[in-house]
């Protein structure tokens, strides 16, 4: 059985050698793509790409763990840590449970934008090699909840 990993908010699909970061870039983390919200978004809510426990949460990322024990990871935004939760709000504690397209955070992309940071978001499987996510269809417009990939287990 494999995993649907699902777009955690509207944006642009990018490959993850796309990501503005050199270590998400390099599927140092895990294997994924990065999501770009819209040039001009302001407030987005930032949903659960699968369904599971929340493992970490922090105002800027948080890994859901599946059932079958695998983290999948939505770090929203680079370098976002820097900000200190300011344009954040979680709606989560660590532990919850989520199903798929529950909302997670609400981030102000703007904020991010001005604060000379990237809102690109990459959304990974942690630790899956980088060969295991089947090539994306970079450019392409996603919903919330869209399949982004499917990873096999």
């Amino acid at each position: 059985m494999s995993l649907r990993v699902q777009a955690p908010f509207d944006g642009v699909l990018l490959s993850i050698e796309q990501v503005p970061d050199p270590v998400f870039a390099a599927s140092m983390v895990g294997a994924g793509v990065g999501v770009e919200p819209a040039e001009g978004a302001g407030a987005v809510d930032v949903v659960a790409p699968v369904s599971g426990r929340l493992l970490k949460v922090h105002p800027h990322a948080f890994i859901v763990l599946t059932a079958e024990g695998r983290g999948v990871l939505v770090h929203v935004g680079i370098d976002t840590v820097k900000l200190d939760g300011a344009p954040f709000t979680l709606h989560v504690t660590e532990g919850d449970e989520v199903s798929a397209g529950d909302r997670v955070v609400t981030v102000d992309v703007a904020a991010v934008r001005a604060a000379g940071l990237s809102p690109v978001s990459p959304v990974v499987v942690m630790d899956a090699a980088a060969d295991t996510v089947p090539e994306v269809a970079a450019g392409t417009r996603v919903t919330a909840g869209d399949d982004l990939f499917t990873w096999p287990r």
